[in-house]
């Protein structure tokens, strides 16, 4: 899986003019689902964005998670982080996991983060999608479960 995690003060996102999930401070999770993830794979990946240490403590250090912080998760499906664009100009998505397998890994991630304890607003899965943040820092982390 593929993760790209902001730290926000809001977010939210909007499918059809309706807004699906809306959060205060936390994370917005852009998560993929890349070919030969697992629930195992999903599970970790929750664990570690549960786990990570990107909020300030009273020294201004970044050494709180989200739980730390009572923060929320906007988790929103996203296969372009798997373009690959090593190869000319248009971006290649071969890599990523096909819809009817990345659906449920996409499910299955969000309730791995719920079992971490952790409030978690959502996107659509395939859905044109309008996301809207306020960056906080700005602190953008990039996790891929390929390097573990």
């Amino acid at each position: 899986m593929r993760a790209l995690i902001q730290r926000v003060t809001e977010a939210s996102v909007t499918v059809d003019g309706q807004i699906t999930g809306e959060i205060g401070p936390g994370l917005l999770v852009l998560i993929c689902a890349m070919e030969g993830d697992t629930e195992a794979t999903s599970t970790k990946m929750a664990a570690k964005i549960a786990k990570l240490r990107i909020f300030t403590d009273e020294n201004d250090k970044m050494n709180l998670s989200v739980r730390d912080v009572s923060g929320s998760i906007l988790a929103v499906s996203q296969f372009t982080l798997a373009g690959d664009a090593s190869r000319g100009n248009r971006p290649s998505f071969a890599t990523a996991a096909r819809p009817e397998q990345a659906e449920p890994m996409y499910e299955h991630f969000k309730a791995a983060l719920r079992s971490e304890g952790l409030k978690v607003e959502a996107g659509i899965f395939a859905a044109d999608m309008k996301v809207r943040l306020l960056n906080d820092g700005p602190v953008t982390i990039w996790i891929d479960s390929a390097d573990w």
